[in-house]
């Protein structure tokens, strides 16, 4: 079973399954069907509802609230675990902080701040529950889910529990061997659980499916300097900035890697785009 129940989701974070629902009808959430129609919500659903209450809170008009969020979706870390992210207000700005990186989806006098991984502890126990009957109904043509759906849950259960997440991915990959964001985000684990070689390998296929996913070009840079491939890792993060010329944090690295190698004016050339981007995100 993908996702989580709207009522188990109201109860999670103090709502009213009516007003989950309001939200749902209102375009900021993307809520799945479940096998007998019924909405299931992600964990990035959860997050966006989490910073809606937070809102509703601070008295903020309604249409602000889903324009807000409507743009939080589109800004929230693509590829990347939920559970480091942090949503707070600053004088009259809402500010979203992942990692070093902040940013501010829209303007406003708003009292919200919140740690997405507080979030994830509380939502631990249903995640944990959807991926054991996910992996029940595997004997059920009907019920069983797809390589995207176990894609999907896996990114849900990044946040809450890293093993169930890598089985996600891994089931996914057993269904579509050549599904490119499952490759990179299991890679991405087992380079954070200190198997870069086994990341390189995931990075790997996924740039065999395709070729421009910028992503994965990024990762397998990082991959390869924890192997102290430096040149081979410029060329992966030189691919990256090609893939995606808007990707900061690609040209950030290479920067950094060109300094290493004695490159100093390619070394500049890139922090300069780096700055730039920053910038202009700011």
């Amino acid at each position: 079973m993908k996702g989580y129940a709207a009522q188990d989701v109201a109860r999670l974070l103090g709502l009213n399954p009516s007003q989950v629902l309001a939200f749902a009808r209102g375009g900021v959430l993307q809520p799945a069907r479940g096998a007998r129609g019924e909405l299931r919500f992600s964990f990035p659903d959860l997050v966006l509802l989490r910073a809606a209450k937070g809102l509703a809170e601070a008295r903020i008009p309604p249409g602000r609230i889903t324009s807000a969020l409507r743009r939080l979706r589109q800004q929230l870390p693509a590829g990347r675990p939920l559970s480091a992210v942090r949503i707070k207000a600053v004088g009259d700005r809402i500010v979203v902080q992942d990692g070093a990186t902040s940013w501010n989806p829209e303007s406003g006098q708003l009292l919200l701040d919140f740690t997405v991984s507080e979030l994830a502890s509380r939502a631990a126990p249903l995640a944990r529950r959807a991926a054991q009957a996910a992996r029940e109904a595997e004997g059920s043509s009907d019920a069983a889910l797809t390589a995207d759906e176990w894609y999907d849950l896996g990114f849900d259960l990044e946040a809450v529990d890293v093993a169930e997440a890598r089985d996600a991915y891994r089931r996914a990959l057993e269904l579509d061997p050549h599904h490119a964001d499952a490759h990179v985000n299991l890679g991405r684990l087992m380079q954070e659980g200190g198997d870069a070689k086994q990341a390189v390998s995931h990075y790997t296929l996924a740039l065999q499916t395709n070729p421009r996913h910028a992503l994965a070009w990024y990762n397998l840079g990082i991959a390869l300097e924890d192997l102290k491939r430096r040149s081979d890792a410029i060329k992966a993060y030189e691919s990256a900035t090609l893939a995606e010329p808007a990707l900061a944090d690609a040209w950030f690295n290479l920067s950094r890697a060109y300094e290493a190698a004695g490159k100093k004016a390619a070394a500049l050339r890139s922090l300069s785009k780096y700055r730039v981007l920053v910038r202009r995100g700011g």
